[in-house]
This record gives C-alpha cells, structure tokens and sequence, in this order.
C-alpha cells in the first residue's frame, strides 16, 4: 500500500500461509518478509529473496532441542513441521493459522534448508535458555524471541534488517528514508537499522535501546502517533 508517500511493508516472523491473512487484512499490496526475514515474497507467493538455515546447522538446534525436551519445528514448502505430536504444536499452529505435520524425525524431512527452527516453550524457559543459545551459535545463527513464548533461529545473514535493506535497495528508498516498528526482539534489528525506529513500550529493553523513540501499544493511540510523526 502507498498512501500519502509511504509504502507499507509487513515484516513478520510469521511463516509465509500464516502472514497472507492478515496482510490482506490489512490491504498491503507489496512485498512481505516472512519467516523472520529468511524470505521476501511477493502477495501471490512468488520467490524473491530465499536465505534458509542449512541441514546441518539446523540438525544442531534440533538435537539441543531433544536434548533438553522443547518443542522443537521447522519448515520446507510452507509446511510446518514437528517430530513430535505435542500441544506447543498446536498453540503455534493456531496462532500462525497453519496445519501441523508430524514428521517423525526432522533430520529425513527438513530437506537440504529450512526458512527458520523455533522452539515452543514456556517464556522462563526461554530467557533461560537465549544466551545460552546465543553463545553458543554467535555469528551462524541469529536467535531472537518474537512473541515470549517463541524462540526462533534464522541464518547468520538473515534478519528482518536484512530483508529490509534488501527492499530498500530494490525500491531505491534511502535509509534515512525507512520507518521500522516493533516490539519483539526480532524486531530489534530493523530497528536499529531504519532511518526512524520506533519500539513500542513494554518491548524488551534491547528492542528499546534500538529505537530512537517508543510509542504506546496498540488501542492506546501509538498508530496515530507513529502517522503523526511520519508525515509531519
């Protein structure tokens, strides 16, 4: 959608199926980053940008994953796939508006990438277990929550950051020209990297820091401010 002089892109961890509803509902036109930025696709599913987590990289968060019993999925074909039948399947299944397939071993069906890995569990877990994970995967992998409950892993090379710059080259808008808004640790990124970025308040303090200003969270008005502050 382009409105006043502003193309809205929506950059979500949502897997592509799952982003299409509520990019429609939204009447954007454009290009969406899915997958946490792993992919650009265009409205009708056509390729654009494709970076995926290798096989073998990925098998290395599966097994910690086993290692430690969380619910571990990843993707091939905009399929969301689990080894194990497990109510986190069904809750992230839900929330992304998808089908969960039980695969049984993800080692045989993941295929030579997958866009993204997340682990389902409880928020403590999670912040218990992320700089662990960061450590231990420092500059192959980038590990982020989007939603507390959701700890998801994309390639080294691919962040919703990254996927930005590559539209904005592709569009020829300039980086001092880019809005980025978020409230998710994956958002922390293209926060940082946008020309004007905005966190939303109660967002993680990293997400925070990113931002050169906050807005209030949706229902309280942060809309209205953000229009207001990008056309003024």
């Amino acid at each position: 959608m382009v409105a006043g002089g502003v193309m809205v892109i929506a950059c979500t961890g949502r897997p592509f199926p799952g982003a299409v509803p509520w990019v429609e509902r939204l009447g954007l036109a454009g290009p969406i980053v899915c997958y946490q930025g792993a992919q650009v696709r265009s409205l009708d599913g056509e390729m654009i940008l494709d970076h995926g987590v290798h096989h073998d990289l990925a098998m290395e968060v599966v097994r910690y994953a086993r290692e430690r019993d969380l619910h571990i999925q990843a993707y091939r074909d905009d399929e969301l796939m689990v080894e194990r039948d497990r109510p986190e399947a069904h809750r992230y299944a839900e929330h992304a508006g998808m089908d969960v397939h039980v695969v049984g071993d993800l080692d045989l069906a993941m295929g030579p990438t997958t866009p993204k890995l997340v682990i389902v569990s409880a928020p403590a877990t999670l912040e218990a277990i992320l700089p662990d994970v960061r450590a231990r995967w420092k500059d192959r992998l980038n590990a982020a929550t989007s939603v507390p409950e959701y700890l998801e892993f994309t390639s080294a090379e691919t962040d919703k950051a990254t996927a930005l710059r590559f539209l904005s080259d592709r569009f020829g808008i300039a980086q001092s020209e880019v809005a980025a808004v978020g409230d998710g640790r994956n958002d922390a990124s293209m926060i940082a990297w946008a020309g004007f970025g905005v966190a939303v308040e109660g967002s993680p303090p990293e997400v925070v820091a990113a931002a050169a200003r906050t807005i209030p969270r949706p229902g309280h008005g942060g809309i209205e401010q953000l229009a207001d502050a990008l056309l003024s």
